[in-house]
């Protein structure tokens, strides 16, 4: 059975990330996204995404929500602070239902929020992120998960293997479809106890008040499933 990284101590982090001058939420999201990327059992080729909601004060001296999300193509696995995109919040959830976009507009739409248009493109999970109340969310392509909604029970057997606090989901393409889907499934069945998302063939999500909380719910939901699939004979 994988388990994955238990979180560093403070000083293992001050270690490891220059955090002087950075948003204090920024650095910790860093560290958690490069913990997650560290195990292959859980990212794929890199792959992979994770944010975190916080707040800049722009050229004008006006404060503007924001969520930091880690860019197209980066690697989680070697994350620093250059891999996060600045994007305007309020303007990404004003792009969820009942808005409609083509995929030509929902790209240009995100590219649009960004607060530095020079910055790398964000992932095309953005709106996924912003759709979820969470300040951290993580996600992760965990094989172990994915492997349990790929059994002829599928949804029972992750119900079942992660409990309740886990909202199973349709399958949705990245971007648009798969932000509205998870939009209204927040708002039908949602709660405080809710700690993941599950998409089958996509894998796993896990918000927190902080990165490091969204890490290690993550960190039990994959050793939750282990032990469901081993108590039934697998490895």
């Amino acid at each position: 059975m994988t388990t994955m990284r238990p979180w560093p101590s403070d000083d293992g982090v001050a270690e490891h990330f220059d955090l002087s001058g950075q948003d204090p939420l920024l650095g910790e999201l860093v560290q958690a996204t490069r913990l997650l990327g560290a195990d292959p059992d859980l990212v794929l080729h890199g792959g992979g995404n994770s944010s975190v909601k916080s707040t800049v004060t722009d050229i004008t001296g006006a404060v503007v929500p924001v969520l930091y999300m880690k860019a197209s193509g980066s690697d989680m696995g070697d994350a620093t602070s250059e891999a996060f995109t600045a994007l305007d919040l309020r303007r990404l959830r004003e792009l969820l239902p009942p808005t409609v976009l083509t995929d030509e507009q929902f790209e240009r739409e995100v590219r649009a929020a960004q607060l530095d248009p020079d910055a790398a493109a964000p992932s095309l999970e953005s709106l996924v992120h912003a759709a979820l109340p969470h300040p951290a969310v993580l996600h992760s392509h965990a094989d172990i998960v994915l492997a349990i909604t790929d059994t002829a029970a599928g949804e029972e057997a992750v119900s079942e293997a992660l409990g309740e606090e886990v909202i199973v989901l349709p399958y949705g393409m990245p971007g648009e479809e798969l932000a509205g889907i998870v939009h209204r499934a927040w708002a039908e069945h949602g709660s405080e106890s809710t700690t993941g998302l599950v998409v089958p063939r996509h894998g796993l999500f896990t918000m927190g008040e902080t990165s490091r909380e969204a890490y290690e719910r993550h960190a039990a939901l994959v050793e939750r499933a282990h032990a469901w699939v081993t108590s039934r004979g697998g490895t």
